[in-house]
């Protein structure tokens, strides 16, 4: 392996002037800088990450911990990435699907939890109790609904959020809102998916659809809130097929994901009924997918990028020994207005924030 020394040695210099260029420290002369560029390139150095970072206490490593079975997290990862790489730190991604084994593996032992020198986590498996005791023993940032103290915290308003989608479906005229995505879970905890999180995201939304009805003077009808096992296309479609089977289907639908929004529209073409013409339909997470769609979804559009920047920035503080009080940070959103309810291509409503 080539060393620092082997460098110095070729460019006729010291040591500690190839430790400055290689750290890009100031007060190296360009003449002097670009000499031991050369010698660098020529000799292919390459630093040593690990006896570095030994050397300063830290890995380098941030761990990214989501269930990326839905492409929201899919994209918000990229951006994620995006934003610790500007800042020198490399992100490994674990995929937990919400199973609470999984996640108990990945952030509760020791042993993996040494190797990062921060997490950024969205769980769905854990208990209130076992990310309290997680969070208070590393750096961490957490995603999503579920809020727990003593831990730092990013998301968006989700009830304003579901309370603007409604309300833009009332402003159509609609009047037999249903909505999709109540949870369906059973009594006992298990190591399967949809535990506390989703519980956490559909009270949130649900909230939002209720205050939207109760403020235009509309009854909330039991029979048009569906429940859903996963937020998948399937569920959707299988959600739409209940309720267009009923003597008095709705005229609008909110879902609570946008997979969920796609599986609800292909139900309504596959009987012969149109979008938005005949029900319109909203979804929420703002995936490429929906921009795609036919029709083109119209959706709340959470500013992944803004969720990221807050969420990387605050858990480098934390790395860097920030003892501040823990935060709840909120990122903004849109509503986007698509095809699926309008007809219209989309446009982008003011951002919002509650």
């Amino acid at each position: 392996m080539v060393t620092q020394r082997d460098v110095a040695r070729l460019a006729g210099v010291s040591v500690r002037t190839v430790s400055n260029v290689v750290n890009n420290f100031a007060y190296v002369s360009e003449e002097t800088r670009a000499q031991v560029q050369r010698a660098l390139d020529e000799l292919d150095y390459r630093p040593n990450v690990a006896a570095r970072s030994l050397n300063r206490g830290r890995s380098n490593l941030l761990a990214l911990v989501l269930p990326l079975d839905v492409p929201y997290f899919t994209e918000l990862a990229a951006h994620v990435v995006d934003r610790a790489e500007e800042r020198g730190y490399t992100v490994l991604i674990d995929r937990t699907e919400g199973v609470a084994e999984r996640e108990r593996q990945i952030v509760m032992r020791r042993d993996r939890s040494a190797l990062f020198d921060g997490f950024i986590f969205s769980p769905l498996g854990l208990t209130e109790d076992e990310l309290r005791s997680w969070g208070g023993r590393c750096p961490a940032v957490m995603l999503g609904e579920m809020r727990v103290d003593g831990v730092d915290h990013v998301a968006i308003d989700d009830t304003a959020a579901a309370r603007a989608a409604t309300a833009h479906l009332i402003s159509l005229g609609r009047t037999r809102i249903a909505a999709i995505g109540v949870p369906h879970l059973p009594r006992t905890e298990t190591t399967a998916a949809p535990n506390r999180l989703r519980r956490e995201t559909s009270a949130h939304r649900s909230a939002g659809y209720a205050q939207a009805l109760a403020e235009a003077g509309l009854p909330i009808r039991p029979e048009l809130t569906v429940k859903v096992r996963r937020y998948q296309r399937d569920d959707g479609r299988r959600a739409m097929d209940h309720l267009l089977a009923l003597a008095e289907p709705p005229d609008a639908v909110f879902c609570y994901n946008d997979l969920l929004a796609i599986g609800a529209v292909r139900a309504v073409l596959s009987r012969g009924l149109r979008v938005p013409e005949d029900v319109a339909v909203v979804g929420f997470d703002g995936i490429d997918e929906g921009r795609f769609a036919t029709p083109a979804l119209t959706t709340i559009a959470p500013d992944k990028e803004r969720i990221a920047e807050l969420a990387v920035t605050r858990l480098l503080e934390r790395v860097a020994g920030d003892p501040s009080p823990p935060v709840q940070l909120e990122a903004p959103w849109r509503l986007v207005v698509g095809e699926s309810t309008t007809g219209i291509p989309g446009r982008a409503a003011p951002e919002g924030r509650g």
